[in-house]
């Protein structure tokens, strides 16, 4: 029986008085105990399809056609029923936790509002399903986090979060936008089986949006591949990944990149290292802020990061991948040495180290986060050089102009803002602020995991291209393993603040030594099967 008919579902958006179609007449349904995914590139009408099930568009959109949910028609449903139906039967996995979580409320507040509105449930009753929730997305220490705030959690750790406040009220229908995105390999194949397990023991159906083609063989019983807001194929999972039909369809299953990196001389000058870093962070309590433990993040990571070489960090989130880059930046504390280009940076003031700024560039995994939405692209873009001042003192338009025609942008779009952007699109604006100064070292932040398949090629193809033409040195940060091979020369595995295992890329992965690694390899293995 369907729990979800979606027929002739159209979409349209008023923008500066005329209308852009973003769904152009699509029809699927959604049986109990199934799971359809929506695969489809960057602005195919995927997540608009998704949000149009219980009317959560903005006032400028207009809908036509039908979507029926339990017998009820949606569109145009009075709001007491759309109330009723969002959250407790029908509830969504945002792909971005950050946003979609409250900054100034701790995980247990949000959780607790979540079981008040929904079930009545309150005091300790209310507080043991939280934690019940928490630990069945994989939160460890579960009591210790009921208190933190979003800002204090890994991305990995926020976006489990979203998808305990999904499962609170055991939904019906899970409506699953990117719901894996954040996630290390390991992560990702814990919360794909607790998925899975929802669907058979709950009967719940599920939509499951996401461009991860291997995740879709993974959980997905039927596939709609959606592109320019039609769904221009159908079919069984197996059906679709054994012969696709449609030319976009064999596109997306055939994206690779079609560069290599090029070998790193073991004589190369060295940009950065870093010798026995260590960072912890106080646990202070009491009305004196007496320091009654710590959160060992970073323990004693010895690494070198050469002209030209990428040096990739790998681990499940937690384990100190980030706090270790933010650290080789000097945006955070740290003991031991820091050295960039021969200097110490623990041992510099505040001024010597602003000059080293410009040197050192990082690329955040949220695009849409890490750019202000009140600055054109130009202006984004020439931020730097307004502080630091041009490379060469040219003309900062033109300087803007030519690193957004190497990134691969139109120079005829600088004056639109981010919102403007597809997420591919918002990324390429990131990097182009980040070597517009040209650089000598880049840390990468997950910088394609938020973005479709055949994106994260193209940007992979764009990083590449610009280390060869600058010889730039990358510290590169993913959870993605395929990715991972494709950019790095040497690879470091991270649990727990300490690194288990590191070698050339080709060793870790052809012959990986420790037990983690190994599970980390076979959890990706699982992850790409199709």
């Amino acid at each position: 029986m369907s729990l979800l008919k979606v027929r002739n579902l159209k979409v349209s958006f008023s923008q500066d008085g005329s209308l852009v179609e973003a769904v152009k007449g699509i029809s699927f349904e959604v049986a109990r105990g199934e799971v359809l995914a929506l695969v489809g590139e960057s602005g195919s009408g995927k997540s608009v399809t998704a949000l149009s099930t219980v009317s959560l568009l903005g006032e400028n959109a207009e809908i036509s056609g039908s979507i029926w949910y339990n017998e009820y028609e949606m569109i145009g449903a009075c709001l007491n029923r759309l109330q009723t139906v969002r959250g407790n039967d029908i509830s969504f996995i945002f792909q971005e936790p950050m946003t979609s979580l409250n900054p100034l409320h701790t995980i247990q507040k949000q959780l607790l509002e979540s079981l008040a509105l929904h079930q009545g449930l309150v005091g300790e009753v209310a507080r043991a399903r939280v934690l019940c929730l928490l630990e069945r997305v994989g939160i460890t220490n579960a009591k210790e986090r009921l208190a933190a705030f979003p800002h204090q959690l890994s991305g990995g750790q926020r976006q489990r979060i979203m998808i305990a406040m999904a499962l609170a009220n055991e939904p019906r229908l899970l409506v699953a936008d990117e719901p894996t995105t954040a996630l290390d390999v390991t992560i990702q194949t814990q919360i794909l089986n607790l998925l899975l397990d929802l669907k058979r023991n709950e009967n719940m159906g599920m939509l499951f949006i996401t461009h991860d083609l291997g995740i879709v063989g993974q959980i997905a019983d039927r596939v709609c591949v959606m592109q320019d807001g039609l769904i221009v194929e159908t079919g069984m999972t197996s059906e679709i990944f054994a012969r696709p039909q449609h030319p976009y369809t064999q596109k997306l299953l055939s994206a690779h990149s079609s560069i290599t990196t090029e070998s790193v001389s073991a004589n190369a000058p060295i940009v950065a290292e870093t010798q026995n870093a260590k960072i912890w962070f106080p646990i202070q309590r009491g009305l004196f802020k007496r320091t009654v433990g710590y959160v060992k993040a970073v323990n004693d990571v010895t690494l070198t990061i050469r002209v030209g070489e990428t040096v990739g960090i790998v681990g499940e989130s937690g384990s100190g991948k980030s706090t270790l880059a933010m650290a080789i930046m000097r945006l955070i504390a740290s003991k031991g040495e820091i050295r960039f280009e021969g200097r110490n940076l623990n041992a510099l003031r505040t001024k010597d180290l602003r000059n080293l700024r410009q040197d050192m560039q990082i690329v955040f995994q949220d695009p849409y986060g890490s750019l202000s939405p009140r600055m054109t692209c130009a202006q984004i873009i020439a931020e730097g050089l307004n502080v630091h001042g041009s490379p060469d003192n040219r003309n900062h338009e033109e300087i803007v102009n030519e690193i957004l025609i190497e990134v691969g942008l139109d120079p005829g779009m600088m004056a639109r803002y981010p919102h403007e952007f597809s997420g591919g699109q918002r990324q390429r604006i990131a990097i182009a602020r980040a070597m517009v100064l040209r650089p000598k070292l880049v840390v990468l932040d997950e910088p394609t995991s938020a973005l479709d398949m055949t994106v994260q090629v193209q940007i992979i193809d764009l990083l590449l291209s610009l280390q060869k033409k600058y010889g730039l040195a990358y510290l590169f940060i993913s959870h993605d393993l395929k990715v991972v091979r494709a950019m790095s020369h040497y690879v470091l595995v991270m649990k727990d603040g300490d690194i288990v295992e590191e070698g050339p890329v080709n060793n870790i992965f052809d012959s990986p030594q420790s037990d983690y690694t190994k599970k980390l390899m076979q959890a990706a293995f699982d992850i790409i099967r199709i």
